[in-house]
């Protein structure tokens, strides 16, 4: 059971955070537009402290104000990130209050005017949500896809091959980072290749269905209508709702077609060129400390922290892109994953070395 007072306290808190931190970015941004939205969620999360405010004090309990600490923490924040990425953090902020406020509604003894507000305060937190990630968003989402994509396999594939070659030159470092270097840049190109030709015949499939859906709104319409029915039944529409959706579409070529195709991104050199430099980020982890270490086994103590910390990092970049808020699920998954692979990879270096005598 919730301790609905311990839970709204904590609700003040962030309510009256969030309001002081949107004020506080409505005085910074200089664009008009920008600065009125901004005035206007700090309008609303103020809505909202008032709200949790009367909530204690009809329990007795008189809220006293937040730390300035957080806030101090987030002006910090906002000045390295910038604006814009450090908006995209706070999407997270935002899953983790309808979260927190849906438990809440659902598993506390509330009356019906309380039960009223706190679901127009989760209607208003959805919202804060859909704006922070279309307005705000400091990257495609198809490009931070990539990024991660390349960067969770250079890492998790160098890890592993500097592991393994760890077991078998382990007084030589320099000729581990150096073969380890030379397949990662082969992987780096291989990977943004893949990427490159992935996208491309993606889009080309999506083009080759456009002419087609095109050709046969020209010269049969219904054909067309029966296609997209077709599409609309298998994603489980009712066939009631399927036909009247086709024939008010009937005219709408344009309509039809975006229903037809998939979305995919428009550039395939950019998507190519994010996988490919975020594979060399993530092999850098791994591979550097061979360079520097005097035996293989320090730099492949340092080789998997480097690694562990930057596989946190990706994790996290995930459940933000994903708007979750599991971020220590993610990051476990992620390092159990990424430095077991690094283990079975060492025990078959041991083994490599054992079968055919080598050594370094």
């Amino acid at each position: 059971m919730i301790d609905e007072t311990t839970k709204a306290l904590s609700f003040y808190a962030d309510e009256r955070g969030a309001s002081r931190l949107y004020a506080y970015l409505s005085g910074l941004e200089k664009d008009p537009g920008l600065r009125k939205r901004f005035a206007e969620l700090a309008r609303v999360e103020a809505m909202h402290t008032a709200f949790w405010r009367a909530f204690l004090l009809k329990r007795g309990i008189t809220p006293s104000e937040p730390s300035w600490f957080s806030f101090t923490w987030a002006r910090l924040l906002r000045r390295i990130l910038g604006t814009r990425r450090y908006l995209s953090v706070l999407e997270i902020g935002e899953t983790t209050a309808i979260d927190s406020y849906y438990a809440f509604l659902t598993s506390t003894t509330l009356e019906e005017s309380e039960k009223s507000a706190i679901a127009h305060v989760i209607e208003d937190e959805l919202g804060h949500e859909q704006e922070l990630e279309e307005q705000f968003s400091a990257l495609p989402k198809d490009n931070v896809r990539d990024f991660v994509m390349g960067m969770n396999d250079g890492l998790v594939e160098l890890l592993g091959a500097v592991t393994g070659l760890s077991a078998v030159y382990p007084t030589r470092p320099q000729i581990v980072g150096v073969n380890g270097l030379v397949v990662g840049l082969a992987g780096a190109l291989s990977m943004a290749i893949g990427t490159w030709v992935s996208v491309r015949s993606q889009r080309q499939v999506n083009e080759g269905v456009r002419r087609k859906t095109d050709l046969l709104f020209s010269v049969a319409p219904k054909r067309a209508q029966t296609e997209l029915a077709k599409k609309l039944n298998e994603s489980g529409m009712p066939a009631d709702l399927t036909d009247e959706i086709t024939g008010k579409l009937a005219s709408n070529k344009d309509a039809m077609i975006a229903l037809l195709t998939e979305v995919t991104p428009s550039n395939e050199i950019r998507s190519a060129l994010f996988t490919g430099a975020a594979y060399i980020i993530g092999l850098l982890f791994p591979v550097l400390p061979y360079f520097f270490a005097k035996n293989s086994f320090t730099a492949l103590i340092l080789s998997v922290v480097f690694a562990g910390l930057a596989l946190a990092i990706v994790a996290s970049i995930i459940t933000l892109t994903a708007g979750s808020n599991a971020f220590r699920t993610k990051i476990r998954e992620m390092v159990i994953t990424g430095l077991g692979a690094a283990a079975a990879s060492y025990a078959f270096g041991l083994l490599v070395q054992a079968v055919f005598g080598i050594k370094a």
